[in-house]
């Protein structure tokens, strides 16, 4: 039994430790630039710049060595709004090539390194011609729209042997780190259900608008790519791609990859046996969306089951907590999320857990970028903090999710087959249908 003493000496070795892994972290990058060579310098080229595309642009130049020779949208509205911005991350322009069709940045000799942050839709293809091309990824998440991308992308980066990390970066928050070394310490008990919830509240989709022509400066038939073609609606564009089954998976794959995964690793689970999904447009049936703004799904593993739960629009989640994970074990429950985490004690339970409650120490995108940026430099892939396979794995799952709830059915996965059980589920939802002349490579 841990009583409270204990355990808050143990947590205030698991800050201390951080802290002083963030200072040598400090000293030895300070370090690595003093002694850098000009072939040392990892140059970056970026695909997709409107918002999480630039956040990582961001985190990566904070690491020593690391400059950006390529941006490429197909907004131009959004290129010249990041080439002024450049000026904030101590970037002259003039080094810097732009594109609004990233084959052309791909052919781009000088390029190590390639963000890719474009709407989930295009994830799958850009990696894979990136990897042919000879370049490292860092692929934001959902690495992929469809299980058979998922696959197709892990195919890519084996056959290319190429470094690819996933943008899941709570994988390099120690706070989370240390949850999940709490839960592995068996002090909940037995774990029965594993809770996951995500509440936006400032999330919502688009109003209904009309279909209409593209603004001026967008190449609107390469941000559809492989889509299905269709007019332009501004309400399907940008940030709210996510709400339409063409681009993306709504809030499930969106937030669902960042807090399912925490909830697979805390169990040490693979895919589950069986998938039910229920849900709708049952808060905002007015705006434009076809993902559903509330869902409930529950994941059947041997030993435990696995909630969903998520809403649009409101906050009001577990625990009073709008976002998280929860471990609910015979003596206690463990709560976690970018928010920090804490144990709650069952008040039946013989085995006492003290309560607790430790907050963030540190910037986790930053960390997963470091971590990034030193595997690209070592090629020791087993170092990565989210591969490919690991951001393929959650991704899947996610997939089951939507396929259960837009099939309207409880599906059943077939583990030694690697598919669904029932054929007809897997013609229709396994893989995406490529349009407009674009083909998945075969690998």
């Amino acid at each position: 039994m841990t009583n409270r003493r204990t355990f808050l000496m143990q947590t205030g070795k698991l800050v201390g430790s951080a802290a002083i892994l963030s200072a040598i972290q400090e000293n030895s990058l300070a370090a690595w630039t003093k002694k850098m060579a000009p072939s040392d310098q990892i140059n970056i080229g970026a695909i997709g710049i409107n918002g999480m595309g630039w956040s990582d642009l961001t985190a990566a130049l904070k690491v020593p060595g690391v400059r950006v020779t390529a941006l490429c949208d197909v907004d131009q509205s959004v290129l010249d709004k990041r080439m002024k911005d450049l000026h904030k991350l101590n970037v002259d322009p003039a080094t810097v090539k732009t594109y609004t069709d990233y084959r052309k940045l791909l052919d781009q000799k000088d390029i190590d390194v390639v963000i890719i942050g474009t709407p989930d839709h295009w994830h799958a293809l850009i990696m894979m011609h990136a990897c042919e091309a000879g370049k490292d990824v860092y692929v934001e998440k959902p690495v992929g729209n469809s299980i058979g991308e998922c696959r197709a992308m892990m195919a890519a980066q084996k056959k290319y042997n190429k470094v690819v990390q996933a943008g899941q970066w709570q994988r390099s928050q120690q706070h989370f780190q240390d949850a999940l070394d709490f839960v592995y310490s068996g002090q909940l008990g037995r774990i029965r259900t594993v809770k996951v919830w995500c509440y936006q509240g400032w999330m919502r989709p688009d109003i209904v608008r009309p279909d209409s022509a593209p603004p001026p400066g967008v190449d609107y038939a390469q941000w559809l790519g492989p889509a299905p073609k269709r007019d332009f609606n501004a309400s399907r564009f940008h940030f709210h791609f996510r709400w339409f089954w063409d681009y993306a998976g709504g809030l499930m794959t969106d937030w669902g990859v960042h807090l399912l995964d925490y909830g697979l690793l805390g169990m040490k689970a693979d895919v589950p046996k069986t998938v039910a999904a229920l849900g709708g447009r049952f808060a905002y049936p007015e705006l434009y969306q076809e993902t559903p703004d509330t869902l409930t799904t529950l994941y059947e593993f041997d030993q435990f089951n696995l909630i969903w739960d998520h809403a649009m629009g409101i906050d009001n989640g577990s625990y009073d907590r709008d976002h998280g994970i929860a471990f609910i074990g015979n003596n206690a429950t463990l709560a976690v999320g970018r928010w920090g985490w804490e144990v709650m004690e069952e008040k039946h339970a013989k085995n006492k857990v003290s309560k607790l409650l430790a907050t963030p120490t540190d910037n986790g995108l930053d960390r997963h970028w470091v971590n990034f940026i030193d595997v690209v430099r070592s090629r020791k892939l087993e170092d990565l903090r989210c591969s490919i396979q690991d951001g393929a794995h959650v991704a899947t799952v996610a997939q089951m999710g939507n396929i259960s709830f837009r099939s309207g059915q409880r599906v059943s996965w077939d583990k030694s087959a690697g598919k669904f059980s029932d054929s007809a589920i897997n013609t229709a939802y396994l893989m995406k249908e490529y349009h407009n002349g674009y083909k998945l490579p075969l690998v």
